[in-house]
């Protein structure tokens, strides 16, 4: 079947892209963790630890706790660092527009589909493709991304062709996965082939002695900014 994205939407996230995998070239640095709490330091080594594997991690924490920190550390300490390091939100796009995003899609595969175009799978190779809030993905993609972390292998939109990627993958969300699979709103394969290396951040409520670490961070970082 033919897609109808609005092409105009389609140019913009191109281009949007297109910055973020040149931004995305360079080495990144380990990001710094602000904490002083015995369970987010456990995080942090964990994080670390669980760099030097290729399989995909899952990381858990409500919104605001740090999951991208997270997964910059990981990809920052791992063998793919010299790699493209390249977060998709699951929730920031209509399921057609996301899926294009995703895999790519060929030249006529749907109104303003006027060349090939590779998604970020195929732009992560090498490196790390940060899935966020993938709760809220489709159950149709979500069994798209379980053929990506068995083999490796996908199509783009309107292809036939396999394609192939080595990007690590990594998932987060501030959903509850197991109550969702029971729900059967997020697929049980997938789900276990997910959680096989997870990370547990807690909220700020659960580590108030890091409050006034972070308060004073952003006070420099703002001092520093405005000059003050």
């Amino acid at each position: 079947l033919m897609l109808t994205l609005n092409a105009a939407k389609m140019a913009s996230l191109a281009d949007e892209y297109t910055a973020l995998r040149a931004a995305s070239s360079a080495r990144l640095s380990p990001p710094e963790i602000i904490t002083q709490d015995a369970a987010m330091r456990e995080a942090i080594e964990l994080a670390v630890r669980v760099a030097s594997s290729d399989q995909p991690v899952l990381i858990l924490g409500e919104t605001g706790t740090g999951k991208d920190l997270f997964a910059r550390l990981i990809h920052a300490s791992s063998r793919a660092a010299q790699g493209p390091f390249l977060p998709i939100n699951c929730t920031a796009m209509q399921e057609s527009l996301f899926e294009s995003e995703l895999f790519g899609h060929e030249k006529g595969a749907f109104t303003g589909a006027v060349e090939d175009r590779g998604g970020l799978l195929e732009a992560a190779s090498g490196g790390t493709l940060l899935l966020d809030e993938i709760g809220d993905m489709s159950p149709a993609i979500q069994g798209k991304l379980l053929r990506v972390l068995e083999a490796g292998e996908f199509r783009r939109v309107g292809g036939t062709h396999l394609r192939h990627t080595d990007a690590r993958i990594i998932a987060a969300t501030n959903r509850d996965l197991a109550q969702a699979m029971r729900e059967e709103r997020f697929r049980r394969d997938l789900y276990f082939r997910l959680n096989t290396l997870t990370i547990m951040i807690p909220p700020l409520r659960e580590r108030r002695g890091d409050v006034p670490l972070l308060a004073a961070h952003f006070l420099r970082a703002s001092a520093a900014k405005y000059g003050k």
